[in-house]
């Protein structure tokens, strides 16, 4: 590690080291690697010059926890965990209960998105000295019997509330259905600029035929047979090509028979 700047800060291959304590007393502080993020390519959810790309973050460590130690830097607009480095921004949870993602387990990686760039520059030069502390006054931070007893709640559903959710799923799901039913009923039997009539599962009839569709149709099948035609030559070329090798080896083997019936007859032979 070489400590770098007036700041006193301890940066390793361009990442600042900073410590990470769970309470102000520990002796022992876990460490924290962070720098400006850089992609080639984003969405938009992480603009490099405002977000904070930071590793090793600890399992303990939840998306408040990073909000609170990272707000001395500066206002903190959102935090993305992920179990790897990535790009884009997690897909968004639409529902508790039927959730197609799930929280990063063990070991992750944060971004911490900050309102004004000026926090970026101050978090990277944090003092090494001046480590992180995660359970505050305000902000205690939950753990042994007390934590585990919060997930165990967490864990349990409740009926009445996951009911006004699906059923909010549904009328949305409903209406959408009915919108969709209504665009392709707009739609039916109305011709495009070419003479093609859409068909669609609610149709009860089908396209048209017109000169221009049908010489559309010619046209089609003259290619596909053309391309028939011309892959069987091409089927028809390898399979002549075999059977001339095959030809040529039986003829070889049929010599190399008669070289060594010679060679028998003129006891000119003697395998071993």
């Amino acid at each position: 590690m070489s400590v770098s700047g007036t700041h006193g800060n301890v940066v390793e291959n361009g990442f600042t080291v900073v410590p990470l304590k769970v309470k102000q007393d520990d002796q022992v502080a876990h460490h924290l690697f962070l720098k400006q993020h850089r992609a080639k390519e984003s969405d938009g959810s992480k603009p490099q010059n405002k977000t904070l790309f930071v590793v090793n973050v600890p399992p303990y460590c939840t998306k408040d926890c990073l909000k609170n130690m990272f707000s001395k830097c500066g206002q903190v607009s959102r935090v993305y965990l992920h179990d790897r480095p990535t790009s884009g921004a997690p897909p968004k949870n639409l529902s508790k209960y039927f959730s197609k993602t799930k929280e990063p387990q063990g070991f992750k990686v944060a971004y911490v998105v900050f309102k004004h760039p000026e926090a970026v520059s101050k978090a990277t030069e944090w003092s090494f000295d001046k480590p992180f502390v995660l359970e505050t006054d305000s902000a205690p931070l939950l753990t042994g019997l007390a934590k585990w007893t919060q997930v165990y709640e967490m864990s349990v559903v409740d009926v009445n509330e996951m009911q006004v959710e699906i059923d909010s799923f549904m009328v949305q799901f409903d209406a959408t259905m009915e919108e969709d039913k209504q665009k392709a009923k707009e739609t039916e039997g109305v011709p495009d600029e070419e003479g093609w009539m859409t068909v669609n599962r609610h149709s009860n009839k089908v396209a048209r035929r017109t000169e221009t569709n049908d010489k559309r149709l010619k046209a089609n099948e003259r290619k596909k047979k053309k391309e028939t035609e011309l892959l069987n030559f091409y089927r028809f070329q390898v399979r002549e090509t075999k059977q001339k090798q095959i030809v040529t080896l039986r003829q070889k083997f049929e010599e190399d028979k008669q070289r060594i019936a010679l060679m028998k007859a003129s006891r000119k032979f003697r395998p071993y």
